[in-house]
């Protein structure tokens, strides 16, 4: 076991850096843990925030990796509300923006994402939202509760996953909604036309407004307050708060500063790490939004933006950290919630990478699963309403056996038959 004089540092306050942290403790390290984060509260899940918490279904509590009472009881020393403002790693040290200097051993980033700004006028106004962090959720879960009683209007920039979910808590909420997406469906470039029109559907039934084709090029107020948004096909939408959801990027500052290497922009950003997450110093690990990692189940360099990505990859790290032979190879995965759908989505089949779709179920009842394929393999599979079948869909991904499309839209044939 390594050196009970070690120190171990992790740079980031989410999910990704408790549970690096747990797990360090759990595996039995005994040198110091120190978890620093730019937020004053303790870690805490995002998921909820664009959700249940949203929606005002789950108490504020229920959103902590840990009780607050863990880090002390398990020795983990917490800097909240500190910014790391450089790491020198000849010295292996990290600055915080107070002045302190804290010595590492081995150090681990997981700094996170931010979201995307609109670069246009007005987004210096009150009502103007983004969705990352919980004080974010609490003040829009305020705003959409006073929309909703007083029947104002909500204007969303992007129909991602995000916004999607916002949208169905602004209507549950009784809000007014319009959604503003450049592509022709929602989710276009995740789920392809045909089933991103399965949520524009979705949403249009439940009153949500769509405009798509369009940008939003200014936002328009009076007394610093929220009138209208334009979009570049001159169309103009009242709006009492606006929400910019056009995704996240990756928190590399820091890294780039270090002189770590980075993988470029157009390849989806982060910091590069190998398998087992060590970036380009041997003592330093990335994990979560910001690592970019040599995949080895799917042969390429792929950086995942959710909560199953950081939940899993933090333990990896500080199995690494530890001096363990590892291999991050898990199958990416994310749910989402919106009305009475619900979402579970395994894989990975970005535009172009696959030549067919297949689908088992009832799209009509949205009670379906949807399969991705390459070559008669299964690169992707979401489950739509269809329940406890995760776990079937990843083998069927991780075997990279040839189905047959015929029975694979076959809802009589178990899906754990069809990787024998």
């Amino acid at each position: 076991m390594v050196d009970a004089d070690q120190t171990f540092v992790i740079v980031g306050g989410g999910l990704a850096g408790a549970k690096a942290a747990e797990t360090l403790r759990s595996e039995g390290f005994n040198g110091r843990v120190i978890l620093i984060g730019d937020e004053r509260e303790h870690p805490y899940e995002r998921p909820p925030l664009s959700k249940a918490y949203l929606l005002g279904k789950d108490e504020r509590d229920s959103v902590f990796v840990h009780e607050p009472a863990w880090y002390a009881q398990h020795d983990v020393e917490l800097h909240l509300g500190q910014t790391v403002t450089a790491i020198d790693r000849d010295a292996r040290t990290v600055r915080l923006g107070d002045g302190t200097v804290i010595r590492y051993d081995k150090l681990l980033l997981a700094t996170g994402a931010e979201p995307r700004r609109l670069p246009i006028p007005g987004t210096d106004l009150a009502g103007v939202h983004h969705l990352r962090r919980l004080a974010h959720s609490e003040r829009l879960r305020d705003e959409l509760r006073a929309l909703g009683r007083d029947n104002g209007h909500l204007v969303i920039a992007g129909a991602g996953w995000i916004g999607l979910e916002v949208a169905a808590a602004a209507r549950t909420y009784g809000a007014e909604v319009t959604v503003v997406e450049a592509d022709p469906t929602p989710l276009y470039r995740v789920l392809g036309p045909e089933l991103g029109q399965l949520f524009a559907d979705l949403h249009t039934e439940h009153g949500v407004r769509f405009h798509f084709g369009a940008r939003i090029t200014e936002i328009t107020g009076q007394d610093g307050m929220v009138l209208a948004v334009r979009t570049d096909d001159g169309e103009e939408h009242p709006a009492h708060a606006v929400l910019i959801a056009i995704g996240a990027a990756p928190r590399t500052a820091l890294a780039e500063n270090a002189g770590l290497a980075l993988v470029d922009r157009a390849d989806g950003g982060g910091v590069a790490v190998d398998e087992s997450l060590r970036t380009s110093d041997p003592d330093v690990f990335a994990a979560g939004d910001i690592a970019a990692a040599h995949h080895p189940l799917l042969h390429t360099r792929l950086r995942v933006e959710h909560w199953a990505n950081a939940l899993n990859g933090g333990p990896v790290a500080a199995r690494a950290m530890l001096g363990q032979h590892v291999s991050y190879d898990r199958v990416p995965y994310f749910f989402t919630d919106q009305y009475d759908l619900g979402m579970e989505y395994s894989g990975w089949a970005p535009p172009g990478s696959y030549d067919q779709v297949v689908v088992r179920g009832d799209t009509g009842k949205r009670e379906f699963i949807s399969f991705w394929l390459k070559e008669g393999r299964v690169i992707a599979g979401m489950n739509v309403n269809v329940w406890d079948v995760t776990d079937p869909i990843q083998e069927l991904i991780r075997s990279r056996v040839q189905v047959d499309p015929e029975r694979l839209a076959d809802p009589s044939v178990p899906l754990d038959s069809l990787g024998a």
